[in-house]
């Protein structure tokens, strides 16, 4: 009867817990609509933009933010453009300076796409999975080689995010060679260079670590204004 009594003072508990925690208010960390980023310790703009398959110089534009490397945890970042205004004019019309008219939603100017840099391969080894052939980050390619090799940048840029705070990629560096072109280098077991470093095409940036499957391997992305694009399209052929 000892038991038995025990049992049910414990599910009563158990029950009067939850029951807590359902009543008690929610804090900003709790839930992030799908149209806001909570910012958390450490993130930067970049990152933001690149978990979510944004544009960073959209983002900046839609939240008002003048310097991308200055946002503050807990801060709310948009993900859409914010009432009244569009991401840019209709195809075939100009921007206009001049203030919309009650009820015409304000357009912003498109973001000027730069020319791609002359890219090489970050690493030697076999592709050993082609873009778009795994769900997830096969945003990119997976590339073969060993454990602690050299990772060189495929063109130069600056560091605008070194770290392990995407989950998928392991330690993960991203640079940015102008306002149109990003590129990703992950699954890295070393970083380095550090965010705010001016990088030359060439130059060893992290080492090799364990990808998908504890097999050495490198996870290579190139963005496009915010978009994943296949990049073999830019690198030297084989």
């Amino acid at each position: 009867m000892n038991g038995s009594w025990l049992r049910v003072s414990m599910l009563v508990l158990a029950a009067f817990g939850l029951l807590l925690g359902g009543c008690g208010p929610k804090t900003r960390w709790d839930y992030t609509p799908q149209d806001e980023h909570v910012v958390r310790s450490g993130e930067t703009l970049y990152a933001i933009a690149w978990r979510y398959g944004k544009d960073p110089g959209q983002l900046a534009r839609w939240n008002g933010i003048e310097d991308p490397s200055r946002i503050f945890a807990g801060e709310v970042i948009r993900l859409t453009p914010p009432p009244g205004m569009t991401a840019s004019p209709p195809p075939g019309k100009g921007a206009s300076s001049a203030p919309p008219q009650s009820g015409i939603p304000r357009e912003l100017p498109p973001i000027p796409t730069q020319p791609a840099p002359n890219w090489i391969w970050p690493v030697a080894g076999q592709v050993v999975v082609e873009f778009g052939d795994r769900p997830g980050t096969g945003t990119g390619l997976l590339i073969g080689g060993r454990l602690g090799e050299p990772v060189q940048a495929a063109a130069p840029g600056r560091v605008v995010y070194a770290g392990d705070g995407l989950i998928g990629y392991g330690k993960l560096i991203i640079l940015k060679h102008n306002d149109t072109y990003l590129s990703a280098y992950g699954h890295n077991a070393s970083l380095l260079v550090r965010e705010g470093e001016t990088i030359e095409k060439g130059q060893r940036i992290a080492t090799m670590g364990e990808g998908p499957g504890r097999e050495p391997r490198l996870h290579f992305e190139i963005r496009q204004n915010g978009k994943p694009v296949n990049p073999r399209q830019f690198l030297p052929a084989r």
